[in-house]
Formats: structure tokens, sequence, C-alpha cells
């Protein structure tokens, strides 16, 4: 039997992000999603090493790789008109379990138990992930306004503002450390102590 489940995970690169916004880079969603796996994997060290925490680094990593699949068939909604009001919000999460439905039909029987925890994880993965996709867009802003484009500026501050409201130590802690670098040209990465 002929399984589309991988097939359709290569669409990713030709779903664009930021739709809304004016970018001197274009960003797929398949570069969004490593960034975010890369980014869930600190944050679970994190959990674990330094605060005494329980998440797993690879599992996590491989929710994030995933979070965001059901674009492939919905294409990416901006922020502002997904959470535009409560009822948008509830109509794109249905929206988005039958597309994460419909992916998980596409995998062989003997796949999908190992795909469940993937589209259902934990609640401290679940907050670790939705951190690091904040972080990431984050990122995007940072670099966007590096090159020169206020569009992001707004961006940046409401991003930055929502991650702090998240009370994600790990998040935190990884903007402490990690996310200064980001405004840093390659020669400043490399010469500083």
């Amino acid at each position: 039997m002929k399984n589309h489940f991988y097939a359709m995970m290569s669409r990713m690169k030709n779903i664009y992000r930021w739709g809304l916004m004016r970018n001197t880079r274009s960003e797929n969603l398949s570069e969004h999603s490593l960034e975010v796996a890369q980014i869930a994997h600190a944050l679970a060290i994190i959990n674990r090493k330094r605060l005494g925490g329980s998440a797993d680094p690879c599992y996590t990593a491989t929710v994030a790789m995933y979070h965001d699949t059901s674009e492939i068939i919905t294409g990416d909604m901006p922020t502002p008109i997904k959470y535009y009001n409560s009822e948008i919000k509830s109509a794109y999460k249905q929206i988005e379990a039958a597309a994460e439905k419909e992916l998980l039909s596409m995998l062989p029987q003997d796949f999908k138990e190992a795909f469940s925890s993937v589209y259902n994880p934990d609640e401290l993965t679940a907050r670790l992930v939705k951190a690091a996709d904040k972080i990431s867009a984050l990122i995007k802003c940072t670099e966007e306004l590096n090159m020169g484009n206020r569009e992001f500026a707004v961006a940046e501050r409401t991003i930055r503002n929502s991650i702090g409201e998240m009370n994600v130590e790990e998040a935190n802690i990884f903007l402490k450390e990690f996310m200064p670098s980001f405004s840093l040209s390659l020669d400043e990465q490399k010469t500083e102590e």
C-alpha cells in the first residue's frame, strides 16, 4: 500500500510564513519547523538540566518538528486573523485538528501509535513547544529588524511581551543566554568571548 504522509511533509517547504508582512527574506514552514525543534530541544535541556524537570529533549524536538504540519493542508493563517476573536480561534482549532487527522490517515497503521503522542503531547511538552514557536517568531522579527525592516517592530514587541506573559522559565533563560547573539553579525559572534 502507498502511504503519502512523508510526501506531504516534503510540501512544508512550499508554505510561506508571514504572509501579511513585507519580508526581506522569506521563511517557509520547513525552515521554521527545524528552528522550533532546535529551540524546543534546548528548552527541554534547560528544563531537565537546570530546573530539575522531566522534559524529554528528543521527544520535545520531535513534537516541535511536526507542530505546524496541519498548515500543509490549511496554509499559514496570519496570527492577527487566527486570534481575531474567540469564534475564529475556535473554528481554526477545529480546522487544524481535521487537517492533523487527515495527515495521520496517510500513515501506515503501525506508525499511527507513534504519532498519536506527537500530535497530542503532554502538557509540559506542549508548553515548551509553544514557547519555542514564539521564540522562533521573535528571532524572525529580530532578523528583519537587523536588516532595517521596521515592518516587524510592533510584532517584535508584541511577541517578546507574549513570551514574558507565558511565565515559562526555560524560555526566559533561553532569551537571556542565547537571544542576544541573534542581533550580532557572524564576525561578532565569532569574536565574542
